[in-house]
């Protein structure tokens, strides 16, 4: 299931507790990030399962989607029923004008 950039920042301005999985790499998420964000690598995913909760919904982030959906399909077949893929991933949020986190 997929959502898009806007609609994650509104359920976050109504103060839904999603979990924000950012799936890129490390030089990627430090360059810039959505607040809050867990960076999990995708090629990390599958060792770090036990940092997710399964009772929150996740929404999967990478660059321009592609590696999110993966992700999130992943999950889902992995057991965690509340996944999506934020749809054009940080190139949309960025689009949207939404607030970024500078990396350090």
């Amino acid at each position: 299931m997929n959502i898009t950039a806007q609609a994650v920042y509104c359920r976050l301005q109504q103060g839904e507790q999603l979990i924000l999985l950012d799936v890129r790499e490390p030089w990627e998420y430090d360059q810039y990030h959505i607040e809050g964000s867990l960076l999990i690598p995708l090629g990390e995913l599958a060792q770090r399962l036990t940092e997710l909760p399964r009772d929150r919904v996740i929404v999967a982030i990478c660059h321009m989607g592609s590696r999110s959906g993966m992700a999130a399909a992943w999950l889902r077949h992995s057991g965690y029923d509340e996944v999506l893929n934020m749809v054009g991933g940080m190139d949309a949020w960025q689009r949207e004008g939404l607030p970024l986190q500078p990396g350090p």
